[in-house]
């Protein structure tokens, strides 16, 4: 009988399936550990250049982000997003923070956002100590008129916060902002990867909004908005705009990616109405579904997934 060979003898012995099986399984796992250590060395490797190329004088200087040879790098997150999981803030405001000069690692004053710290590191913004939590939490809440989309008011006006309070004891806040006048869905978290993903426009986050207008749009401005808006910050489209009741052209349902600040109450402002009534209906795929107004619910396992996925493929 011809030889077979060692690849095909590992099918041809005597080991049980469940046996093989296990095998595979463990080859499996020791190539993705191979080859996560290889991309996470190289991702290292091009922030530890970029980070050289922007301040040459802190790649001649020791820094408190380099990493001595026992510290396994997989222990290492960028202060930024320390930060943003500490629920302060999103991890693009907390790199703001860090550049402002407002971040200390062990009594150290930092200004770059990507420096490396560890777990145990005392972090502290504006002389406050920062701890980072593991423990993610995702609320959707149905905002009512009146409150402010922020974690605290100098005026002491309501915020959302005050309406969530029950549902945990971790740092959350909102992503995204609504105006104090607009209702709707509203995504509050302590993942601030997640926030500066739903934040950035490069990911075109969708959103749907209820407009209620104080006379009916006509159809020579729906065709302008379609066309697209000349605003003072640049042209704003829609992706989609329909008559929400054929009968009432005073409700509008519009589609949007666009984040700009009130954009939708500005386009219509833009043609001499005025917006008596703004409710966003849904946001990221996310609706308010079964959440009453005031009201909030913990999101399930699969919308959390659906959402770190969201658009992706884009670049």
């Amino acid at each position: 009988m011809k030889r077979k060979t060692d690849n095909f003898n590992k099918f041809y012995n005597k080991k049980s399936n469940s046996a093989v099986k296990e095998q595979f399984r463990q080859e499996k796992k020791a190539a993705k550990k191979e080859r996560k250590e290889a991309i996470d060395k190289r991702f290292e490797e091009k922030r530890r250049l970029k980070a050289a190329k922007e301040n040459p004088q802190a790649a001649k200087s020791p820094q408190v982000n380099t990493v001595q040879q026992s510290v396994d790098s997989r222990d290492l997150i960028p202060l930024n997003k320390y930060i943003a999981h500490s629920g302060i803030c999103s991890r693009r405001d907390a790199a703001d923070l860090v550049k402002q000069g407002k971040v200390t690692v062990n009594g150290r004053l930092i200004t770059d956002p990507g420096t490396k710290v560890l777990s145990k590191d005392e972090v502290k913004v504006n002389d406050k100590k920062v701890v980072m939590s593991r423990n993610f939490v995702y609320i959707l809440l149905n905002k009512p008129k009146d409150y402010i989309t922020t974690t605290d008011d100098p005026q002491g006006r309501k915020t959302v916060l005050d309406l969530i309070r029950s549902a945990t004891s971790e740092r959350v806040y909102p992503v995204g902002r609504l105006d104090r006048n607009t209702s709707g869905v509203l995504l509050l978290t302590n993942d601030g990867e997640l926030s500066q993903k739903l934040a950035h426009p490069k990911h075109e986050i969708k959103k749907v909004y209820h407009v209620g207008l104080d006379k009916p749009l006509t159809k020579a401005h729906f065709d302008k908005i379609i066309a697209g808006v000349e605003l003072e910050d640049g042209l704003a489209k829609v992706d989609a705009l329909a008559y929400a009741d054929a009968k009432d052209k005073t409700q509008i349902g519009i589609e949007i990616h666009n984040g700009k600040n009130r954009i939708v109450r500005r386009i219509f402002e833009s043609f001499g109405y005025d917006v008596r009534m703004l409710d966003r209906v849904m946001y990221a795929g996310l609706t308010k579904k079964n959440v009453q107004r005031g009201k909030w619910r913990f999101l399930q396992e699969k919308e959390v997934r659906i959402l770190k996925y969201l658009n992706s493929s884009l670049k």
